[in-house]
């Protein structure tokens, strides 16, 4: 579930001088990026001949060490640099490189194009000259690379300085950054490669990977294995979606009280009519629960005030969306329970918490600690975060996740895993990462149903 570390842009440079500390020396570690990022095109492009762009900093000393040892394996590789080298160690290694320079502005095109013009750390854009010379080379290569980043992305928020192409490959050096996996930077990256360039990157913060799941036990029954209580208000499709994700996430039973019987749906989901929001407390008060989930279909009225409270009332764990969220952005985030988990978008997020300063990830870790809550601030890029400090960023997700319904399947999903785990950050993330493998499987122009067709098979994926 935990994939490669994330680093912002001063944590990179804190865990580079670390290893320089430790004794190794900033010329070696050079090498052994453009080694490990050479090794990654090599695989890729074989002997296609190459355009290899370096800059005046590290990050072009690393595309001269490249060139260097792609034309060791018979590469036809020329090289084109925006000015001298102005560090130490880049400077070593474009002296090691025995070819011709070229200038970066005037030189031809070729198959496959390197970006080693600007890596981590960049803090202004590229001049529009510049911009615009990257943008021709890199659309007439059939391949384009980029080293750590896309020259012209802002390293820790995502965020384009300058007009920046689309590049079939980024490769990350010794740790993801969050423009890695933060929109609208990360649209720009097609295949996400890690390499490991041998020192240590700590971190709290890391991609989302697969979960590993576990399998019910030979002694499992449908209490033992979870039991989710959806609380439904005035539109019964959303609590009717949630409740049939929680269903197919591995729980062991799911119970929707609302106020309307549905016609259709699992006939294994037990439908409980509540038409008097004062009745419900009386259907949560059993110790068998699990997890209550509100929010979805609730409705803002005082009938889904009253449900609402009835759900946060009852000391289960919960887990709240939609509509729930709305009406504890009304009563201020000193109302969130602690240890609850949100699925917030942004307009949820910022009513709950404000404009808060930072990267999507900065922003998230702080509401998690703030309120004591699990957050799954969902998007285009979603992000878990924890009140300890951890967090996962899953990105990538296929765009056709944008309609309706299928952030009740999400909610209703995070509900399934937390009763079957007991763990609400772990919860999330395998929600998070079930609700995308679920929507990769069912394909294009899908509806939020749909999904649950797929669930199964992205479960059986991971036990």
């Amino acid at each position: 579930m935990i994939g490669g570390a994330i680093l912002t842009a001063a944590q990179m440079r804190a865990a580079e001088q670390a290893a320089f500390d430790a004794g190794v020396e900033g010329y070696a570690l050079m090498e052994r990026a453009g080694a490990a990022a050479a090794e990654i095109i090599w695989r890729a492009g074989h002997r296609r001949d190459a355009l290899v762009l370096c800059g005046p900093g590290n990050n072009g000393g690393d595309g001269f060490v490249i060139a260097r040892l792609l034309r060791a394996k018979g590469v036809a590789v020329r090289v084109a640099a925006l000015g001298e080298s102005r560090t130490p160690s880049s400077i070593r290694a474009r002296a090691a490189w025995a070819g011709a320079v070229e200038d970066m502005m005037t030189a031809a095109p070729a198959t496959q194009l390197v970006d080693a013009l600007f890596g981590t750390g960049l803090t202004r854009g590229l001049d529009t000259d510049v911009a615009e010379r990257l943008g021709a080379l890199t659309q007439a290569a059939m391949i384009a690379h980029a080293i750590d980043l896309p020259s012209g992305v802002e390293t820790d928020g995502g965020g384009l300085l300058s007009a920046v192409p689309q590049f079939g490959t980024c490769i990350a050096l010794g740790a993801y950054k969050p423009a890695h996996l933060l929109y609208p930077a990360a649209g720009h990256m097609g295949r996400l490669v890690l390499a490991d360039i041998g020192i240590a990157v700590p971190s709290a913060v890391h991609r989302l990977a697969a979960p590993d799941l576990n399998a019910p036990g030979a002694d499992a029954h449908k209490y033992s294995r979870g039991l989710v209580a959806v609380v439904g208000g005035g539109m019964p499709g959303a609590s009717l979606l949630a409740s049939a994700a929680a269903a197919h996430s591995g729980a062991g039973s799911v119970r929707r009280f609302a106020a309307d019987l549905p016609l259709a749906g699992p006939h294994a989901i037990i439908n409980r009519q509540v038409d008097e929001p004062g009745a419900l407390a009386g259907h949560l008060d059993d110790p068998r629960i699990g997890v209550v989930l509100a929010g979805p279909g609730l409705g803002l009225d005082a009938d889904g005030r009253a449900r609402r409270a009835a759900a946060l009332d009852a000391s289960h764990p919960l887990v709240l969306d939609a509509d729930a969220l709305t009406l504890l952005g009304e009563d201020g985030a000193r109302a969130i329970p602690a240890g609850a988990i949100l699925t917030p978008h942004e307009g949820e997020f910022l009513r709950l918490f404000g404009d808060l300063p930072g990267s999507k990830i900065e922003r998230a870790l702080a509401a998690a600690r703030s309120s004591g809550a699990i957050l799954v601030y969902k998007g285009a890029d979603s992000v878990i975060a924890a009140p300890d400090g951890r967090a996962a960023v899953a990105s990538g997700a296929t765009p056709w996740l944008s309609t309706a319904g299928t952030g009740d399947v999400l909610a209703g999903l995070a509900a399934g895993r937390l009763a079957v785990t007991g763990d609400p950050f772990r919860a999330a993330c395998e929600a998070v990462w079930l609700h995308g493998d679920a929507a990769r499987r069912a394909g294009a122009a899908f509806v939020a149903d749909d999904l649950l067709d797929t669930l199964p098979a992205a479960i059986a994926a991971r036990l």
